[in-house]
């Protein structure tokens, strides 16, 4: 499959996001020991786009001004050390101030539903185009302890790169442990933007620093949304109108 790709260019930085076509997938992982992962239910998603790449600090900086928090340095590494405050009350209004679009968090569902390889997606696939991790990402068994460059292992169906590892990804959502409980009674959940409320918001994808199971594509986190850390990131989203 040939990705659908809208291109932006921010002060000389040119970045990517793919066209994902909506769909229905089935959230969660009634198989995994993680109690949050269950019961998996049915959602259906819009179309979106969502970023090709994790943010990299070469963007970061385009946007910001040169200022740049990440701990392992380099331009087409992803940008870390970035709360999710930061990146929805800074990052974000900036880049539309450039762009005049209106970019976003991807929701958890989106997140889950891009990785699992969208309307492409394979039961059998535990992490984002593969069940060998060492295809797709970065973690503490293959990154020497750091970032590494954005793209430089395999993507999945749709295209889209390191969504297994290198670093977490913040989502839009609060997180809550039992969410999927109230999502698994009713037969279906349209465009679901979780719980209204909460103490954490969602991280997804695992992170270099961390180990295979936290890589899984249905595996799910969630941290304050002021804190940052090392192994923190984030990835575009938007909602544009059709697929062309």
């Amino acid at each position: 499959m040939i990705p659908n790709i809208k291109h932006f260019t921010v002060n000389g930085c040119t970045f990517s996001l793919v066209h994902i076509p909506g769909g229905e997938f089935l959230m969660g992982d009634d198989q995994s020991t993680e109690k949050d992962e269950k019961p998996a239910h049915r959602v259906r998603l819009s179309d979106f786009y969502l970023g090709q790449f994790p943010v990299t600090q070469a963007l970061w900086k385009a946007v910001m001004g040169g200022d740049n928090p990440s701990f392992h340095k380099g331009d087409d590494r992803p940008v870390s050390w970035v709360s999710w405050v930061s990146v929805t009350t800074v990052f974000l209004p900036m880049l539309k101030d450039m762009t005049g679009i209106l970019f976003r968090l991807p929701t958890e569902a989106e997140w889950e539903y891009a990785a699992k390889g969208g309307p492409y997606w394979q039961d059998d696939f535990q992490f984002a185009g593969s069940n060998k991790l060492k295809e797709v990402g970065w973690y503490a068994e293959n990154s020497h302890g750091e970032t590494k460059p954005v793209g430089l292992k395999r993507p999945n169906q749709l295209g889209l790169y390191d969504m297994s590892g290198n670093v977490w990804e913040w989502c839009q959502d609060w997180y809550s442990r039992n969410y999927y409980e109230q999502c698994h009674k009713k037969e279906i959940v349209a465009d679901p933007q979780g719980r209204q409320k909460g103490v954490g918001r969602v991280l997804r994808g695992g992170s270099f620093w961390g180990d295979a199971r936290c890589c899984r594509s249905a595996y799910r986190s969630g941290n304050p949304p002021a804190y940052d850390d090392r192994n923190f990131g984030f990835r575009l989203a938007a909602s544009f109108q059709g697929g062309g």
